[in-house]
C-alpha cells in the first residue's frame, strides 16, 4: 500500500533521572508516545519502531531537572499519506453524502459525495445504505466492503 514508509533514525531520548534504573524501560516507554499521533518531525504517523542502542554512555543535561540524553538508532515504520496516493480502506458508515471507512485499522477515512464516481448510485437496501453501479450491478460498496480510493489531500 502506498503511504507506508520506513525510515532509520538517529534520535536522542532524555530520560528523568528517577528513571536511570530501567533505562531501556524508560526509551521504550517514551518512543511508544510517539505510536499512533502524527509527528511533525517525522512528517507522519508513527505504526511501529525497533530500536538499537548507539552508546552505553549517556550525557546530563544541565537545567532545573538533570534529564540525561540517549543517543539510539530506530527503525520506525511510518503512514504519511500524500495527494494522488492510492489506499485501501474498510468501510464503516454510507451515507447518501459520503462513504466513511478506517485505513489501516486506526486512521478514519471519508469519501465525499463530490468525490464519489458517478457510474455510483446510492439506494437503501434492507435498512441500510449502499451504492450500486449503474453499468454494473454486482459492483456494490455496503459496509464491511474493502474500497481502494485515492487521496486528495
Amino acid at each position: 500500500m502506498e503511504g507506508l514508509s520506513k525510515s532509520d533514525a538517529n534520535l536522542i531520548v532524555y530520560v528523568h533521572p528517577s528513571q536511570s534504573k530501567n533505562v531501556d524501560k524508560a526509551i521504550l516507554r517514551e518512543l511508544s508516545s510517539l505510536l499512533f499521533k502524527y509527528s511533525q518531525a517525522f512528517d507522519g504517523v508513527v505504526l511501529a519502531y525497533s530500536v538499537d542502542p548507539q552508546d552505553k554512555c549517556a550525557r546530563i543535561l544541565s537545567g532545573v531537572h538533570p534529564y540525561f540524553g540517549v543517543r539510539l538508532r530506530a527503525n520506525l515504520l511510518i503512514f504519511s499519506p500524500k495527494p494522488n496516493m492510492l489506499l485501501e480502506g474498510k468501510v464503516v458508515k454510507i451515507t447518501r453524502e459520503s462513504i466513511h471507512c478506517i485505513v489501516l485499522g486506526f486512521s478514519s477515512a471519508i469519501i465525499t459525495d463530490e468525490n464519489i464516481r458517478n457510474e455510483l448510485k446510492y439506494k437503501a437496501k434492507h435498512g441500510e445504505g449502499v451504492y450500486v453501479s449503474r453499468y454494473h450491478k454486482r459492483h456494490v460498496i455496503k459496509v464491511g466492503a474493502v474500497i481502494r480510493f485515492e487521496v486528495k489531500r
